[in-house]
């Protein structure tokens, strides 16, 4: 009767072991899982609610963001002035669009709406400066190197680019490096 108590705790403890093992295991394998890299970015969709999924080395969005490159993209249903537009971005920790390339917005080139960017004309420098007070490359927009300007740029996700004054309403971009 001695020696089967014996096996009997035995084989108990061998059970109780490999379900610790089990659950060590199960346990390592959550945890790696969330501390991965990968992150979430909403679908490029600016017209249906924003919904997140996973792409790898960037970062959330907020809700109603787009999420393109590693950038966050809020795009405006309503209409303000280029200053409204720059105050309602800086609320939300970004900047108005300040396109590095021309196609920047590919994503959504079947809007022909006109959006204000952080481009606008500084009569103290005569140039046309961003936001931040960078100068923009010179071929991004060529077209208006010799004209006379008239505020601030509007920019159209098709690659087309107007000068409109800064006053006027319209549509606005705002764009956030990695939220």
């Amino acid at each position: 009767m001695a020696v089967f108590r014996i096996t009997v705790w035995r084989l108990m403890s061998v059970i109780f072991g490999i379900k610790c093992l089990l659950l060590m295991v199960t346990l390592g394998v959550l945890i790696k899982d969330s501390f991965t890299t990968g992150s979430i970015q909403p679908t490029p969709s600016p017209t249906s609610t924003t919904k997140f999924q996973k792409v790898s080395e960037c970062h959330a969005c907020p809700e109603k963001w787009i999420g393109y490159q590693c950038n966050c993209y809020f795009i405006s249903k309503e209409e303000k002035s280029w200053e409204e537009s720059r105050d309602f971005c800086a609320s939300w920790n970004s900047s108005l669009l300040q396109l590095k390339i021309r196609n920047e917005m590919s994503f959504m080139n079947s809007s022909q709406n006109f959006f204000w960017t952080g481009m606008r004309y500084s009569e103290e420098q005569k140039a046309w400066l961003w936001e931040d007070g960078s100068f923009p490359s010179k071929d991004l927009f060529p077209d208006f190197s010799n004209t006379t300007p008239r505020d601030c740029i509007l920019y159209s996700p098709s690659g087309a680019a107007n000068m409109e004054s800064c006053k006027s309403k319209n549509h606005f971009i705002c764009k956030h490096l990695h939220f």
